[in-house]
């Protein structure tokens, strides 16, 4: 059997297992932030469109301009902002998906 202590033998286990916890608490905490964002543009101000037709930007109701032109663009920053931020985070707990072998 093995001489350790049961604490010691389990030591390096629970250091994973903080490590992990924390790494899906910040991947999970932005994943929330993001989703809030999306919401406010998707519903929000869909929802106060008309009284967003009142503030006009280059000509057009803002609530026309949201719809068309900011709300895609939102949410592509969206995706290029948590794949930013994911790169960082895996890097930072060295987390290899493996990317790029063959």
């Amino acid at each position: 059997m093995n001489d350790k202590p049961q604490n010691e033998r389990y030591k390096g286990r629970m250091r994973h297992g903080r490590k992990q916890q924390d790494y899906w608490r910040r991947n999970l905490r932005m994943t929330a932030s993001l989703l809030v964002i999306w919401f406010g543009v998707s519903f929000v101000v869909s929802y106060f469109a008309r009284d967003l037709a009142e503030i006009t930007l280059f000509g057009l109701p803002l609530g026309f301009y949201m719809g068309a032109q900011g709300a895609p663009v939102v949410y592509l920053l969206i995706v290029w902002w948590y794949a930013r931020y994911m790169n960082h985070l895996d890097r930072e707990y060295g987390v290899d998906d493996g990317e790029g072998e063959e």
